[in-house]
């Protein structure tokens, strides 16, 4: 019996593998018309209209499917529906995208529509709101209201975003792009001790979590008096295991010691550091947080392939931000962000990491991080057009 469900197993994994590669190869088989339709039907959640797709595939005929790609990028719907929900998942903590419209998601949704270069998504004083309207509140740094109007009223958001300069919105004279925007301060500043804002910029913009950047060999100057050097009463705890991301972070956090979120909003005071930074004072001879430097303390030894360039010390949220935003980390990362969002698979396979490299560099080619490019060279690549 054993014997035969053996057999039985066999068979089964024989015929799986034939019909992914009965898929695959079909794929990479389709005709301009149908691969104008995957792409369509991936980027924008619905069939193009006969006219588009008539567009689309004399473009795709003629070698152009990148092109193609731009092509349904201007529906609206790329904007109000796919665009949104995917950016959603970078702006709260549990990563998901059933939450509501915020500046952080309308401010990446019109620097993409605007190609703004992304990289200043760490570092620009940029703020995206909606075309002044009677049926919706104004917008305002201490709530949401203007955003979750709109998103009731099924507002074209590719059409209605309206640029602004973030420091005049929130009188923030320290802006460092979605870094600084109301539903950050929601999210990454309230309670804590600010370290959430540098945990999820690493995850969410260089792909990385803390966990695995651990260097236990990185000096631990900068790690706080709140961090414990016996835990459980064994000091190899703390030198093996939490100075490893403690050093590094912490040496970095003090980038956003003038931030807090208070009263339903952030706020920025450059005369003094926000009392969080310094709380529960476990380790008398702990890093005491005086002022907003910072210092990168992982562009050597394990974590030096990230590939951090420039300066790599300064002041405040927008040199921090500056920093991460022209590392190799940020391309290679929204690369990786683009590449399983369209193509619906991750870099498992050389292939994959071959074609990501590529599209990285592609997207830092001649400091244009253009997201839009970016999204419609990894549709060409993904769906077996040429480019």
């Amino acid at each position: 019996m054993i014997k035969y469900a053996h057999k039985i197993l066999r068979l089964g994994i024989f015929s799986t593998a034939l019909l992914l590669l009965s898929s695959a190869t079909t794929w990479a088989q389709s005709t301009p018309r149908e691969t104008a339709w995957k792409i369509h039907n991936r980027l924008v959640g619905v069939p193009p209209t006969p006219a588009v797709l008539q567009q689309m595939e004399q473009l795709i005929t003629a070698n152009q499917t990148a092109a193609a790609a731009q092509l349904a990028m201007e529906n609206p719907l790329f904007y109000s529906v796919t665009l949104k929900n995917w950016i959603k998942k970078w702006t709260n903590i549990d990563q998901t995208n059933r939450v509501e419209l915020n500046d952080y998601t309308a401010t990446v949704l019109g620097m993409i529509r605007d190609d703004i270069p992304f990289d200043t998504v760490l570092y620009g004083d940029h703020l995206y709101v909606l075309a002044a309207d009677g049926n919706i509140p104004a917008y305002s740094n201490e709530n949401n209201n203007h955003y979750r109007e709109a998103e009731a009223r099924k507002v074209d958001l590719k059409n209605n975003l309206v640029y602004r300069a973030q420091s005049q919105m929130n009188n923030i004279d320290d802006t460092a792009g979605v870094l600084t925007t109301r539903a950050s301060g929601e999210a990454f500043f309230s309670a804590g001790t600010n370290r959430r804002v540098t945990r999820f910029t690493f995850m969410n913009f260089l792909c990385r979590d803390f966990e695995s950047l651990h260097d236990a060999n990185v000096p631990d100057i900068y790690v706080r008096r709140d961090v414990e050097r016996d835990p459980g009463g064994d000091s190899r705890t703390y030198r093996n295991s939490c100075v490893g991301c403690h050093a590094g972070q912490d040496a970095l956090g003090g980038a956003f010691a003038y931030f807090d979120y208070v009263g339903n909003r952030l706020v920025h005071n450059p005369d003094r550091v926000v009392p969080k930074m310094n709380l529960n004072n476990l380790f008398e001879d702990g890093h005491v947080v005086e002022d907003d430097s910072w210092v990168n303390l992982w562009h050597r030894g394990v974590n030096a392939n990230l590939g951090f360039r420039g300066q790599q010390q300064g002041n405040g949220a927008r040199t921090l931000g500056y920093m991460l935003a022209r590392s190799q980390a940020f391309g290679q990362c929204m690369a990786k962000r683009v590449y399983e969002w369209v193509c619906l698979r991750s870099d498992d396979e050389a292939t994959d990491r071959t074609t990501l490299t590529e599209l990285a560099t592609l997207f830092e080619t001649n400091n244009q991080y253009n997201m839009k490019n970016l999204i419609a060279q990894t549709s060409a690549r993904c769906f077996g057009g040429s480019r």
